[in-house]
């Protein structure tokens, strides 16, 4: 078995509103940076696999994914998995 590292992005999808990032948009404005704008939070998630090989270490990631780590009626993620 081999260890590997996924490094995980989830993003808000363009169509749906992002309050938490509109709110950080307006905030930019008011500490003088009105050039930033059209922000989108979302979460980074690091995680740690045992696997016999890459590519069941990143079948085991999408999985993950699709039924925990993003709501896909909302979200979008990408992710990159590298032996450690």
């Amino acid at each position: 078995m081999t260890k590997f590292q996924a490094e995980i992005d989830v993003m808000p999808k363009k169509e749906i509103l992002d309050p938490q990032g509109k709110a950080v948009t307006g905030s930019m404005k008011n500490l003088g940076l009105a050039e930033i704008q059209n922000v989108r939070i979302g979460k980074h998630i690091t995680l740690e696999i045992e696997a016999e090989s890459a590519e069941t270490a990143h079948a085991k990631v999408e999985q993950a994914c699709k039924n925990l780590l993003a709501n896909l009626i909302m979200e979008s993620y990408t992710f990159t998995v590298q032996a450690v």
